[in-house]
């Protein structure tokens, strides 16, 4: 199945137990929303494997898995780093100004000054409000280490109408209010 029609749900950070049980940490705006859905799709980029799922439950802050053809920890940790997606297919359309945090992976985004602040390559939850993290193609220096090899600039932007001015999902396009400074 193409990524494209694919949405990202969540990932597999570990395997739990002996019995091929897997911690799944959801990228869902409700936590449970994976329940909804009695097949999963396990894989990255454009692999993709359907799953049926056995059992999930909600354990602490991750949801506990089974899924079938999964039967020990080898099998289990074999799926670590492994993304957990939903056919679009199956998905309801967002709501205006509502998007799927998976489609905005890749997204380019400027500010109003129009500095390229670079890619999004991770949107997560911190309680208050979701942050995108945004890589740029700049490499700077850390002062501390001056001997390291130089990394890319790093942002982590607010995901919050007063930031997040326009988001254009075909044009892979954000607009943002942000200070290249902060």
């Amino acid at each position: 199945m193409a990524e494209n029609a694919m949405v990202v749900m969540g990932r597999v950070v570990a395997p739990y137990g002996v019995f091929g049980w897997l911690k799944i940490v959801p990228d869902t705006e409700a936590f449970d929303g994976l329940f909804d859905y009695d097949t999963w799709w396990l894989g990255k980029d454009d692999t993709w494997r359907e799953m049926v799922v056995e059992t999930a439950k909600v354990h602490n802050d991750v949801i506990l898995v089974k899924l079938e053809g999964i039967n020990d920890r080898d099998a289990a940790f074999a799926c670590k780093g492994k993304q957990i997606a939903v056919p679009r297919a199956q998905l309801p359309e967002p709501e205006e100004n509502e998007y799927y945090w998976s489609d905005l992976i890749g997204v380019r985004v400027k500010n109003l000054q129009g500095v390229d602040f670079g890619t999004i390559t991770d949107v997560f939850e911190t309680g208050a409000n979701d942050v995108i993290e945004v890589r740029s193609d700049e490499l700077v220096q850390d002062a501390d280490k001056p001997n390291a090899k130089p990394k890319p600039l790093e942002r982590l932007l607010p995901f919050i109408a007063t930031v997040v001015l326009e988001v254009d999902l075909i044009a892979k396009t954000m607009l943002v209010d942000w200070d290249p400074d902060f």
